[in-house]
């Protein structure tokens, strides 16, 4: 560091040789952090050692720059000077650990990094986005592929003839390196580089001729060949045993052709670097409903694909009132067949308690918030039902990480907002600059421009919070958040349909009817977040955590991962111990851990210690300001029964849910934690 007068700014050298500005508030945080390893929650102390330690070192390195094991000694003393002999230990062993740590950081890309990404991040990154030569070497690190996407999504401004390019660019980068907001994968994957798809999703078309249905599964492969997915509905095929009269035969039947797309994606997926994802939709009233309900009882059937059944209040009536319902042809609408609503409704929940497919969607629910209802009714979604698309829209994602959206124990709005609105520029221009596989997709997505800002690390700060996920406040939190991120989305689109121009399909929309000129017919989604929240070290979406201490090999080594919310939590009260976390590795609940006060329960609350009725109420508040979906999944103890089925669709219908997807524990061989 160097003072070159009284106040002046005080300079670091870090280990990869550059020089930054030193920051006092990261010794505070570091002393603090050896302070709660002993159980020492005293802020204040921390920072008057801080404040000791900046004297020293402007003293001692007058007109020279330290490196940072210089400071890191001067920690260190100033530790034990004050009698802190324990912290100093503390310390001490703070800092082996960050070297190991660092080490390993190394190890798994193979060259000098400088990043605080965890270890599971980085083997993420290593399999799936950082660039490789020819020889399959890491050529990028991290930073360089932030600074990669940012530059080129930044480049946008150029076509709209903005004069601060810089800025903007500087913008994006601080929000993805913070981990503040991440853009969907393929944007991390392909943005500067030969392959510029950007978007997550595409919904095609899927007509009943066998032109139109090989035309879809030839445009999904060289979509899911740039790492999106695919969303398609089925309900237009008839069904099968129905006359074919150009051939005089009979017809095979959507599942049929379902398991074509099925086998393309799984061959697609062994040259990409992300598994092929696809959703299949069918109409309630499809005479072939039942062999798609349960086209998954066969093993290894439709294993690329989710599949959910489409359905609106005619049904929903139906089922109520226990009547019957008419299953019609698509080919020509008439009748087939009438079955009770209930025996449907029921085989359905059956399923989804099974195995976890069908998950079902509300489509008059999804249609009666549809931006632009003169351009057709929406039948199909991305895979996951978080944007809902016409046929050829695609689905440009980005999460907001909402546990960095912290200050002073409260909710940081300020930054929410501020964040909301790079965000959406980045979104806009990210939809901007993306190159289409199939020349359908770009005239149809720029025609509405819809974009999906969601969040990510919603469990995760409410843990910081205090707040149970399982509460009317966590309720209320969800929909404070989505309507403050949900009204600054709205003004930063505002801004930019003034600089830009509003959306081509703007006349007739509900945008037009309100008088509110926006670049986007949709601005809110809310994604799984599953390899982007891997990346930022978050819970994923708004999803509760399914654990919190687990394990994970890397390298030939096994690391044990805590909460980080719950471990400093823990250093707070005094109360953490090896031998305590580890009893809780993969545990599905720490309520019947011994050694635990009740708060500390009430507030860590895990997936299955949620009734479904407030996974369901956390959506549905989630979902009264979200123009899109949400990608939720109502969790299931083991023991939960059919009827618990049957009632959460229910509840989640009547509180204005667009879809619901289930999952009853261990339903499934190859679920990813097997929890105790």
């Amino acid at each position: 560091m160097v003072k070159k007068k009284k106040g002046g700014i005080l300079q670091v050298i870090k280990r990869d040789g550059s020089i930054v500005r030193f920051e006092q508030e990261k010794i505070v945080n570091a002393v603090y952090k050896a302070f709660l390893a002993i159980g020492d929650a005293n802020k204040r102390l921390a920072r008057k050692i801080a404040e000791e330690v900046v004297l020293e070192v402007r003293q001692k390195f007058a007109g020279k720059k330290p490196y940072v094991e210089d400071i890191q000694d001067v920690v260190e003393k100033a530790l034990i000077k004050n009698g802190l002999n324990r912290s100093a230990k503390a310390y001490i062993l703070y800092r082996e650990k960050r070297r190991e740590l660092r080490e390993y950081r190394e190890a798994i890309l193979g060259m000098k990094i400088k990043t605080n990404l965890s270890l599971n991040a980085l083997q993420l990154l290593k399999e799936r986005y950082l660039l490789k030569d020819e020889h399959g070497k890491i050529i990028e690190t991290p930073d360089q592929m932030f600074q990669r996407v940012a530059k080129h999504i930044a480049s946008a401004d150029r076509l709209f003839r903005s004069k601060n390019l810089e800025k903007t660019e500087e913008e994006f980068l601080m929000i993805m390196k913070n981990l503040d907001f991440l853009p969907n994968s393929p944007c991390l994957m392909n943005a500067g580089t030969n392959s510029k798809q950007l978007a997550a999703s595409v919904v095609l078309p899927v007509g009943d001729s066998i032109e139109e249905i090989f035309t879809a599964l030839s445009h999904a492969a060289l979509i899911h060949h740039t790492s999106a997915g695919t969303g398609f509905s089925f309900s237009k095929v008839r069904p099968k045993q129905d006359f074919i009269e150009s051939t005089g035969g009979l017809a095979s039947g959507p599942v049929s052709f379902m398991e074509i797309f099925d086998k393309a994606t799984e061959i697609m997926k062994r040259g990409g670097r992300k598994r092929g994802a696809n959703i299949a939709i069918l109409s309630v009233e499809h005479p072939d409903i039942t062999e798609f309900i349960t086209v998954k009882d066969e093993p290894g059937q439709l294993m690329n694909f989710n599949i959910s059944v489409g359905m609106g209040k005619e049904f929903m009536q139906a089922v109520l009132k226990r009547e019957e319902f008419l299953l019609r042809s698509p080919r020509n609408q008439k009748e087939v067949k009438r079955i009770p609503a209930r025996d449907l409704f029921s085989l359905i929940a059956v399923q989804a308690w099974k195995n976890g497919d069908p998950g079902v969607l509300f489509l008059d629910k999804i249609n009666k918030h549809n931006p632009v209802p003169t351009l057709g009714h929406i039948e199909a979604t991305s895979p996951c039902a978080e944007m809902h698309l016409l046929p050829y829209e695609a689905g440009h994602l980005g999460s907001i990480n909402l546990a960095n959206m912290m200050k002073h124990g409260k909710l940081d709005t300020a930054k929410l907002k501020k964040t909301t609105h790079v965000a959406v520029h980045f979104l806009d221009n990210m939809l901007e600059l993306s190159k289409y596989p199939v020349k359908e997709m770009e005239e149809t997505t720029k025609r509405t421009r819809k974009i999906g800002l969601g969040i990510m690390g919603f469990a995760d700060l409410l843990y910081q919070l205090g707040i149970p996920y399982n509460s009317t406040a966590a309720v209320k939190m969800a929909g404070q958040i989505i309507t403050l991120m949900q009204q600054e989305a709205i003004k930063a689109s505002k801004k930019l349909a003034r600089q830009r121009g509003v959306f081509p399909a703007y006349a007739g929309s509900t945008w037009q009817k309100k008088g509110w000129r926006v670049r986007n017919a949709t601005l809110t989604a809310i994604a799984p977040t599953g390899s982007i929240s891997l990346i930022a070290d978050v819970s994923n979406g708004i999803e509760p955590n399914i654990a919190l201490c687990y394990t994970r090999k890397i390298l030939d080594k096994e690391f044990f991962y805590v909460n980080r919310y719950f471990e400093e939590k823990l250093k707070e009260r005094k109360l953490y111990a090896e031998a305590l976390v580890h009893q809780l590795t993969n545990k599905a609940s720490i309520h019947e851990q011994e050694g635990l006060p009740k708060d500390i329960k009430r507030i860590f609350v895990l997936a299955h210690d949620i009734s479904p009725e407030w996974h369901i109420k956390v959506q549905a508040a989630f979902q009264r300001q979200v123009d899109n979906g949400i990608s939720k999944t109502i969790n299931f103890p083991r023991h939960a029964t059919v009827r618990e089925v049957e009632e959460a669709y229910l509840l989640a219908y009547k509180l204005g849910c667009k879809g619901v997807a289930m999952y009853r524990d261990q339903s499934k061989e190859e679920q990813i934690f097997q929890l105790v």
